[in-house]
C-alpha cells in the first residue's frame, strides 16, 4: 500500500522528525463543532488524525471518552454521518491522513461491503477496530485491505512473543502500542519501560510505531517522540473539549480554542523533541 498514511510517514522519516496523532470524537460535543475541530487539526499541528466513531459499549475507552462518546450519540451522531464529515474534510485537505477508530457492532450494521466502498469513496485512510483480534480478520481486517484500506492493529505491554506475529501479520500503515495495560486516559509508562517496549517491536515489523494512551502534556509526547515514530493523544484532547462546555454542558468557543490550543503545544514539543535530545 502506498497511500496518505505511508507518505506522510516517509515524510516525517525525511524530516527527522515523530509525528503527532491526535483523537477527537466525531459529534462532541455537537456535529457542527466537532466538525471545526477536524478541520483545524491539522494546521494546528496534527500529523495524522484518528476520528472516532462512539458506540454505546466502549470496553477500551477511560470515562473521558466514554462521556465525549455519550455526548456525540445524543447530539445524533452516525457512522454515515461521521464518514460524510470526512468528506467534508477531504474537500480542502486532500493530504492529511484519516483514521477511523472504533468498534466493529456499528460497522457491522452498516453493512461491511457498504462501509469499505463508502470509506474509500469519502476519503478514509485506514481504521482501527479495538474489538476484532487477528482470529476474526475475515470479517473486516482482509476485506478492509483487499479494498485499499489500512487496518491499525494495538499492541499491548501483555502481547508476548509468541502472539505479536498474529498480531502483525495483517497490520498496515503503522502499528499502534499501547503503553500502559488499562483503558484510555490512564497514567503513562516510564521512558524506559517506552523504549524497551519499541525496540522489541522493531525487531518483528518495519511499520511505523505510534505510542499512545496517558500522554496528556507537551513534555510527555516530546518524550515519546524521541524513541516512536509517532505520539498519540486522545483524552488529554477530549478533555479540553469537555472543559469548554458551560454550565449547563452547552457547547462554547472554547470546546473548539482549548483543543487546538493543546494541539499547537503539544505539536509544538513534539517537533522539538530530537532537536533538543541531539544538542
Amino acid at each position: 500500500m502506498s497511500g496518505r498514511i505511508e507518505r506522510r510517514f516517509a515524510a516525517l522519516a525525511e524530516e527527522g522528525r515523530a509525528g503527532l496523532v491526535t483523537f477527537t470524537m466525531m459529534g462532541d460535543p455537537d456535529i457542527e463543532t466537532s466538525y471545526a475541530i477536524l478541520e483545524g487539526l491539522a494546521e494546528a499541528g496534527a500529523d495524522v488524525i484518528e476520528i472516532g466513531s462512539p458506540f454505546t459499549d466502549p470496553m477500551a475507552d477511560g470515562p473521558v471518552i466514554q462521556r465525549a462518546g455519550q455526548r456525540a450519540l445524543r447530539a445524533g451522531i452516525t457512522l454515515g454521518k461521521s464518514l460524510e464529515l470526512v468528506r467534508r474534510f477531504r474537500a480542502q485537505d486532500d493530504a492529511t491522513p484519516l483514521v477511523l477508530m472504533g468498534y466493529y457492532n456499528p460497522i457491522y450494521i452498516y453493512g461491511v461491503e457498504r462501509f469499505l466502498n463508502d470509506a474509500l469513496e469519502v476519503g478514509l485512510d485506514g481504521m482501527i477496530v479495538v474489538d476484532l483480534p487477528p482470529e476474526e480478520d475475515s470479517e473486516l481486517c482482509r476485506p478492509a485491505l483487499d479494498a485499499g484500506l489500512s487496518f491499525v492493529r494495538l499492541v499491548a505491554p501483555t502481547t508476548d512473543e509468541a502472539r505479536l506475529p498474529a498480531v502483525l501479520t495483517n497490520t498496515s500503515g503503522f502499528v499502534y502500542y499501547i503503553s500502559i495495560t488499562g483503558i484510555t486516559g490512564a497514567a503513562g509508562a516510564t521512558a524506559a519501560a517506552t523504549q524497551t517496549a519499541i525496540d522489541r517491536l522493531r525487531r518483528h515489523t518495519a511499520l511505523p510505531i505510534a505510542v499512545g494512551f496517558g500522554i496528556k502534556t507537551p513534555d510527555q509526547a516530546a518524550e515519546v517522540a524521541r524513541v516512536a515514530d509517532a505520539a498519540v493523544v486522545g483524552s488529554a484532547l477530549v478533555s479540553e473539549i469537555e472543559n469548554g462546555l458551560d454550565a449547563d454542558g452547552g457547547t462554547t468557543a472554547a470546546c473548539r480554542d482549548n483543543a487546538l490550543a493543546l494541539v499547537r503545544a503539544l505539536g509544538k514539543g513534539v517537533r522539538a523533541a530530537r532537536q533538543e535530545a541531539a544538542s
